[in-house]
């Protein structure tokens, strides 16, 4: 599995002329992408506002953006589909999702069952909400399946109806399998789980944990280590780094990373760059 990248981040790959088996995508910083696939246009976990500069404005851990956001939430046209692994708001963001709701009428929005009234409470219909739950699986298009798995954001959550409130997406796009974790720790079974489902590039969080920070209710995810064995231990032939360099309090340093990346075999990684676009490819060399 290879990554192609392309120059021109989110904006140009939702005009490039792709073929229908095409799957591309661009990172839009945190844990958003934006990708394309079989013909469908999706968000997955896009924060594209400053909501929460403006809350925590003045409070002991800022939320100030380290990058600003790649595209407005208006300028987006034509979308399918975003899909929401749980309800922070850097995660489901309550400025951009109506946003995109207003100027995407046939768009539809994939959020946790967990976290409908959430969901509705933002401003989105509930006749375009597709509730979800982990073990269940969303055929999008013919092309087109996402399946749903659950997620640890430090820990495995359901609520009294055993309902996950963190979900992961596993999209299955003709030859190529692509996996968000949503915000994610790696939990017993997730590795047998992901190499059942084949999958060949994984989108993984890898901030980290840090003590202090839980104890202020701020969770974490896997370490970049934690992710890259993740991958080993599943067959995941294709790691790309995600959900650093937002906020500065909660972070992990991309000079590490890169350090990380050139010193690891297997799997391939690559660090996104929000100035760029990617084609995934199977069984290319180049």
């Amino acid at each position: 599995m290879k990554l192609f990248p392309q120059s021109g981040g989110v904006r140009a790959l939702w005009e490039a002329v792709l073929t229908a088996d095409a799957v591309v995508f661009a990172w839009l910083g945190q844990a958003g992408f934006a990708v394309r696939a079989a013909g469908q246009r999706l968000l997955i976990d896009p924060y594209l506002s400053d909501h929460l500069a403006r809350k925590y404005a003045g409070k002991e851990l800022p939320h100030i953006r380290l990058m600003p956001s790649p595209v407005d939430a208006s300028a987006l046209r034509n979308l399918d589909l975003v899909l929401c692994s749980h309800q922070h708001s850097d995660h489901m963001d309550p400025v951009a999702l109506p946003e995109l709701a207003r100027n995407n009428p046939h768009c539809r929005f994939m959020v946790p069952r967990a976290e409908r009234e959430h969901a509705l409470g933002i401003g989105l219909e509930a006749s375009r909400l597709i509730p979800v739950n982990a073990g269940e699986s969303v055929r999008v298009s013919e092309s087109l399946e996402i399946r749903v798995i659950a997620s640890g954001h430090e820990m495995l959550q359901t609520n009294t109806r055993g309902e996950h409130h963190f979900l992961g997406f596993i999209l299955r796009a003709g030859n190529i399998t692509l996996y968000h974790s949503g915000d994610c720790v790696v939990y017993e079974g997730l590795a047998q789980r992901l190499r059942e489902e084949r999958v060949d590039v994984a989108l993984l969080p890898v901030n980290g944990r840090d003590p202090t920070l839980t104890a202020r209710g701020v969770a974490g995810n896997m370490s970049f280590a934690e992710a890259r064995d993740l991958c080993a231990a599943a067959g995941i032939s294709l790691l790309v780094p995600h959900h650093f360099g937002m906020f500065a309090f909660n972070t992990a340093d991309p000079a590490e990373l890169r350090q990380q990346i050139a010193d690891t075999v297997v799997p391939r990684c690559v660090l996104p760059e929000v100035d760029k676009y990617y084609r995934i490819a199977a069984g290319q060399s180049g």
